[in-house]
């Protein structure tokens, strides 16, 4: 027997995911009072899924005893505020704010430093659920993504809206962390959507009402809007998206060009930018915060040699290597240095990472002050024709080899098994981060 064709104006339970009549305020069959309804909830195929306070879930999921304190995920007191949970967030706490402002908002927070492995552990089982649901998942971060449902009701027996909430449901449960669902039938709006309800939201966005729904929201709701072009459109005299709904095309593309025809079309929820698979990797990066600033060269060698060698392990596991060096300096005034070099084939390997970034290095270290070192490799490629024989360097090969006798320790034994003379002992007062773009 097919199932009963399930009513839009009537909906379903969050939790438990029974039907619902159409007037009831709570779950007819367990009382919730998360309920899903819409008068488009089945027509709609478009999603974008983001992992509520990430980091900050993940460490309370570990540490029950935390469940009720304000958490803040970041760096030492000279670092930045990676996420924060919401008890954190109601105090005023705000991703990439200064730790020193996020403890002044919060004074009794529990901080924790990131975990990025663990992490980024966490995001593929998330990601592996997505990919249950449906091939077409774009990532746009460790903990976002778009979802597009399209044509998958056959294959599941429900509607996307359905499969959305038991998977939500199923992360929760199995993963231990919670997430919250935009639906809609564009990525724009979903990912509006996703935002609205937080944390544990499931916000629907239907094509009849785009208009209206925008018309009295800021014009920084739109991506790529951000503060500076913000105050350019304020000094414009205009301030809403419904501003943005009376103007024409050709006026909008007059005063601001390109960005002018995503206005005009975003502001009445035109969006044709389809859902995208895994798109590759641009680069893979790992940099530092430091606790004090850092100017001598026997400080920041080791921290750099520390991160190629984050950088490499990366690289390896995912199977790719790089051909550009780059790298990242950030001053004690906040100015950020990029230097770069392209080597003449591609590298896995953390002892040409580190040497071309020490020889990137020298130059820069000519007694100014930094605070942030990073260090990556971009221009990413297969493996295949990577690290092949030094002819000129007769030691390369020899220190390749150590290399994978190290890496083969660690597999075994974990990271801190082998160091080497730069990094043992040293650059323990910084907090990494690992970056993929």
């Amino acid at each position: 027997m097919s199932p009963r064709k399930p009513d839009p104006e009537s909906g379903f339970c969050r939790d438990c995911l029974s039907p619902q009549r159409e007037q009831a305020r709570r779950c007819d069959a367990c009382g919730s009072p998360r309920l899903a309804r819409h008068a488009e909830l089945y027509r709609l195929a478009i999603a974008h899924v983001d992992c509520d306070a990430f980091y900050a879930a993940i460490e309370k999921r570990d540490r029950p005893e935390l469940k009720d304190r304000p958490v803040i995920v970041g760096g030492g007191k000279r670092g930045v505020v990676a996420t924060a949970c919401y008890i954190a967030r109601i105090r005023g706490v705000r991703s990439a704010m200064p730790m020193f402002k996020a403890l002044d908002a919060c004074p009794d927070a529990v901080v924790i430093k990131p975990d990025m492995e663990k992490y980024v552990a966490v995001g593929r089982e998330v990601r592996a659920m997505m990919l249950a649901l449906t091939p077409m998942v774009q990532p746009i971060s460790i903990d976002e993504a778009f979802l597009d449902l399209s044509g998958t009701q056959r294959l599941h027996g429900e509607p996307p809206a359905l499969v959305l909430a038991r998977f939500a449901a199923a992360v929760e449960k199995e993963i231990g962390i919670t997430v919250s669902v935009g639906l809609s039938y564009c990525k724009f709006l979903a990912k509006v959507a996703s935002d609205l309800r937080k944390p544990r939201g499931f916000s629907v966005i239907g094509e009849a009402e785009a208009v209206s729904f925008l018309a009295d929201q800021k014009v920084t709701l739109i991506w790529g809007v951000g503060k500076a072009f913000a105050a350019t459109l304020e000094r414009d005299g205009i301030r809403t998206i419904g501003q943005l709904q009376r103007m024409e095309r050709t006026e909008l593309m007059r005063r601001y060009g390109t960005m002018g025809d995503r206005l005009y079309h975003l502001s009445r929820g035109e969006d044709e930018r389809q859902v995208r698979p895994e798109r590759e990797a641009k680069s893979v990066s790992a940099e530092t915060t430091f606790d004090t600033d850092l100017a001598a060269s026997a400080d920041l060698v080791p921290v750099l040699r520390a991160l190629s060698e984050k950088v490499s392990a990366r690289l390896k596991k995912s199977g790719i290597a790089g051909r550009t060096i780059v790298l990242k300096l950030k001053t004690a005034d906040f100015r950020i240095r990029t230097r770069n070099r392209q080597l003449a084939d591609p590298t896995q390997l953390a002892d040409r990472i580190f040497g071309t970034g020490r020889e990137l290095l020298a130059k820069e270290a000519d007694g100014t002050r930094y605070r942030l070192l990073g260090i990556g490799v971009s221009d990413l490629s297969d493996p295949a024709k990577a690290d092949p024989p030094d002819l000129i360097d007769m030691q390369a090969r020899k220190r390749a080899l150590a290399e994978g006798a190290m890496d083969s320790l660690r597999l075994k034994f974990g990271r801190g098994a082998v160091e080497t003379g730069y990094t043992f002992g040293k650059g323990r007062n910084a907090h990494p981060r690992e970056d993929v773009d």
